[in-house]
Formats: C-alpha cells, structure tokens, sequence
C-alpha cells in the first residue's frame, strides 16, 4: 500500500471530492481509508445511565483507498506515487513533481 497513517490525502472521487485531510485508518483486509473530516456520518446515541440525555456523534466513515491520492505540497494537488529504492530502503516519489515522501 502506497498510502500510510498520517498521510495527508486529496479524495478524487465520490461526494467528498477535492477535500483533504490526515488519514487515521487503514483497513488493509477490505483496502479502506479513514479519511479525517470526509464522509462523516451522523450517529445517534442512546439514552444510558452514564449519558442520560443521548446525543448525536459525528463519527467519519471509511472510502476506498483508490480513490485518495497523496498529496504533494510541490505539486498543490494529489499525485500517484512510486517506489524507489535509495540504499536498503524503500522510498515513496510522486510521479509528477519528484516530491520524496519519505526523507
């Protein structure tokens, strides 16, 4: 996976289109994405003994890994990545700009 926790991601597709944000989690088994501020959903709580007047929750809900794209500074918008390999370690390179992701 070219996408890692705390990567910053531009969404290319779906009703969040053209947002940005931190990824939070990464669901490798389904390849799903929890992208901070997209796709947030409403969730209503119930009534308990430690939260007597209920509630709702706003809580983000996961999008497919193929449609974010990291996002390159460089470049201002989202770029595919590649794979170099600098010595013994692996490193991600946007395709376009050249923007090392991890230095």
């Amino acid at each position: 996976m070219r996408i890692k926790v705390g990567d910053e991601v531009q969404v290319i597709s779906g009703n969040g289109r053209g947002e940005r944000g931190k990824v939070l989690r990464i669901d490798r088994k389904t390849e799903r994405v929890v992208v901070e501020g997209v796709n947030s959903q409403v969730k209503n709580l119930k009534k308990t003994q430690q939260n007597p007047e209920g509630g709702r929750l706003e809580v983000e809900m996961p999008i497919a890994l193929s449609n974010v794209l990291l996002w390159s500074e460089k470049a201002n918008k989202g770029v595919r990545t590649k794979t170099d390999i600098s010595g013994d370690k692996k490193i991600r390179v946007g395709v376009p700009c050249g923007t090392k992701f991890d230095s």
